[in-house]
């Protein structure tokens, strides 16, 4: 089994939590790094600041209501940048807005999933989404 590097860019403790149980509990390898907001998460990808020696990560997990930059003001940077738009980015949040899904998926988004209420059912989700990116899908 392969093992990938995954930026989790998230704000909310809790969501963190949980993807990283999640991840953690498919038992396979990967590293997670977390960044809490749109600047930090465009800093870690561009290696800026404390993210110098950070690996480029295979797959981005972005939520889209998040401080300094929003989701989608990272998630169309990131796409419309040719270094970096092969990167999967998955929109995993709670807006269910038939706005958010519309721009995701208009500046490029992999796949927009929102975040089930349950803990049980969002560890499940992200398990999914692990195992798709994974062990299914071939990466560049």
């Amino acid at each position: 089994m392969k093992s990938i590097t995954i930026l989790l860019v998230e704000d909310n403790e809790g969501d963190v939590l949980l993807t990283t149980e999640a991840l953690e509990s498919c038992k396979i390898t990967n590293t997670l790094k977390v960044v809490n907001d749109g600047e930090e998460a465009l800093n870690f990808v561009y290696k800026k600041e404390n993210f110098v020696n950070e690996k480029t990560p295979d797959l981005i997990l972005l939520d889209v209501n998040l401080p300094k930059k929003n989701g989608h003001e990272v998630l169309q940077i990131l796409k419309s940048d040719s270094s970096y738009k092969h990167i999967p980015i998955i929109m995993l949040t709670t807006s269910s807005s038939a706005l958010d899904i519309k721009k995701a998926y208009s500046h490029y988004v992999n796949c927009y999933i929102t975040k089930p209420v349950e803990p049980s059912e969002f560890i499940s989700a992200v398990s999914q989404i692990e195992n798709f990116w994974i062990n299914i899908v071939k990466l560049p």
